[in-house]
């Protein structure tokens, strides 16, 4: 009488996966960052064409061209250069 009211239980067994799912699939792209020149840029408005007239750009520059980035073709333009503390052998 007992067994006739026990019901049938199913026991699934999963398969383990093993290794990398996303092996062989592209990376997700990385978002470039802004260098600080560009936050420079941003936070005073400029397009690149006024890059050359604007004066609290030049002087950020000349005050950071040897700490951060900033373009070659803009230092050549200010008659600007930077100091070359690597160049020398040790």
């Amino acid at each position: 009488m007992i067994s006739s009211m026990l019901k049938p239980t199913v026991i699934r067994i999963r398969k383990r996966l093993r290794g990398n799912p996303d092996w062989g699939k592209f990376p997700r792209a990385i978002p470039a960052l802004q260098t600080e020149f560009e936050k420079q840029v941003t936070r005073l408005g400029l397009a690149k064409s006024e890059y050359m007239y604007s004066a609290e750009l030049k002087h950020w520059c000349d005050r950071n061209r040897n700490r951060v980035y900033v373009p070659e073709w803009l230092l050549k333009e200010w008659g600007m250069t930077i100091e070359n503390i690597f160049s020398e052998p040790a």
